[in-house]
């Protein structure tokens, strides 16, 4: 029995509620603000100044977010609605907007809402998954349902929803704080018009996860126990430096009143912590000096977890301040890379078919259906997510385009070679571009008439064909039967 649109408001409403916290963890660690008692730390709370936070899960979602650069869309051989794709999509998601690339690594998902503004147009619209989720129906697994939660942000209590939308195939309908309809509008399209991306998702959700039971697998959850187990090893350097570090004094057989300066007068707690010399004015006290104790063990387990985690997330070594060997070729640098690169590579895939999804909803609420259908072959184009080795890539293209095939026509065609290079779709119609002008420059200079001599035409000393304006002598009479040599004029070529 299909849920009624009450029963699916109740649902999805309290997993957006229930999932809040996951949000929140992932919040947290992603901006270094984890709770101490989330580090199981046994220090009372005045050493709490001693915490120290390495933010290795914002270095993991931040170094993949930059890979993460669209360049344009593919549609077969249709440029023009690969260009109305690419022109579209930047005026609503700006190159410079990388915040749903930023939800999909930090939350394992990120959602693309398209909707209609007030004149009419279709608009792209980017939503934090902590305000919004779909439900899928059970047999066909085709989204039949979407909520959306609208907060005050700037509000005391930021988490109350002041507002609702719930968006079904034939409807949508706007809710207020109160649960109460207030607004019911038709579905042309006859689509949930929310795009979903999941990252490394399963063939279903884990049994073991409780309940909300959320899609998606966030990239910096491998890297949560590594960054508490380091937080929990330079918390322990930071009270040992105070401790240990630093060569310890102890006293026997003397009083607080014994701690005074050369004048008599009794010392403070800090100048007798730091103070090289005492004098102690009980005769019978005796100092000693304990000895300090090495902090390589700290340094050396930093290492380690650094090193663990850049295994875990395939980002080179260096990532985490480990001196890592410089690579000397551009092979090595991709060997390094090899597994973050294929990494990326997926994610580009998952985002690149949300992307297309959202172009072919853009067109149907344009209502135009051709261009919609034919956004069914599109893909999406990414830049190369490997660190830019420009020379040894330039090489290979190069020596592919050189290469002719039986028929003498290079390997390789001149447009694959541009997109080989990384270059999108702008890019490489400014080229097509340039050089189409210097080819009708070049045409047109060797297609320029030369100026016809003036006995060509009639031998009076005027100009002829192509006149310039300079009037040159009449040539000499030849004798009969021969051409005079001046007589070959260059005609322009129609």
């Amino acid at each position: 029995m299909t849920p009624s649109a009450s029963e699916l408001f109740d649902r999805l409403r309290n997993v957006i509620n229930a999932s809040t916290p996951v949000y929140e963890t992932l919040d947290r660690y992603f901006d270094g603000h984890q709770h101490l008692k989330q580090l199981g730390l046994a220090i009372p709370p005045e050493l709490e100044r001693f915490t120290v936070i390495v933010n290795w899960p914002r270095v993991v979602g931040e170094s993949r977010v930059d890979r993460l650069d669209m360049k344009g869309f593919r549609v077969g051989d249709d440029e023009r609605t690969a260009e109305w794709a690419w022109g579209t999509w930047l005026d609503n998601c700006p190159a410079f907007d990388q915040s749903s690339y930023l939800d999909f690594e930090v939350f394992g998902r990120s959602f693309r809402v398209v909707d209609k503004d007030d004149d009419g147009n279709a608009v792209i619209e980017t939503v934090s998954p902590i305000d919004i989720t779909v439900h899928r129906d059970p047999v066909t697994g085709v989204i039949d349902a979407a909520l959306r939660r609208y907060r005050d942000g700037d509000g005391m209590d930021y988490q109350r929803a002041v507002a609702w939308r719930m968006w079904l195939p034939d409807r949508t309908i706007t809710i207020d704080a109160d649960n109460m309809v207030v607004r019911s509008e038709p579905n042309e399209s006859g689509i949930v018009p929310v795009v979903p991306a999941y990252r490394n998702p399963r063939t279903t959700i884990p049994i073991h996860k409780p309940w909300p039971r959320l899609r998606g697998t966030s990239a910096i959850a491998d890297v949560i126990e590594l960054t508490d187990a380091c937080a929990r090893d330079l918390t322990n350097a930071q009270v040992a430096q105070e401790t240990h570090a630093v060569p310890q004094r102890g006293v026997l057989g003397a009083t607080k009143g014994d701690f005074v300066d050369e004048n008599g007068d009794p010392l403070t707690t800090w100048e007798a912590y730091f103070g090289r010399i005492w004098a102690l004015k009980n005769k019978d006290a005796k100092t000693f000096e304990f000895s300090s104790s090495s902090m390589e063990n700290f340094e050396r387990m930093v290492e380690l977890y650094a090193r663990l985690v850049s295994g875990v997330t395939g980002l080179p070594p260096n990532y985490f301040g480990l001196a890592a060997d410089d690579a000397a070729s551009a092979d090595a640098i991709r060997s390094r890379e090899a597994k973050l690169v294929k990494s990326i590579e997926r994610d580009q895939r998952t985002l690149g078919v949300q992307a297309v999804e959202t172009m072919r909803l853009v067109a149907l609420m344009e209502g135009d259906d051709t261009k919609a259908e034919r956004l069914n072959d599109a893909e999406a184009l990414w830049h190369d997510p490997g660190t830019p080795t420009v020379a040894q890539r330039a090489d290979a293209v190069t020596k592919l385009y050189a290469t002719s095939d039986p028929n003498g026509r290079p390997l390789m065609p001149r447009v694959m070679a541009w997109e080989e290079l990384g270059w999108g779709p702008a890019k490489i119609a400014r080229a097509e571009q340039l050089l189409r002008d210097e080819e009708e420059a070049q045409m047109d200079l060797l297609m320029k008439p030369e100026v016809a001599d003036a006995g060509d035409y009639g031998g009076t000393g005027g100009a002829g064909i192509g006149d310039t304006g300079v009037t040159r002598p009449a040539q000499p009479q030849q004798p009969s039967g021969e051409v005079p040599a001046s007589t070959v004029a260059t005609v322009r070529r129609q």
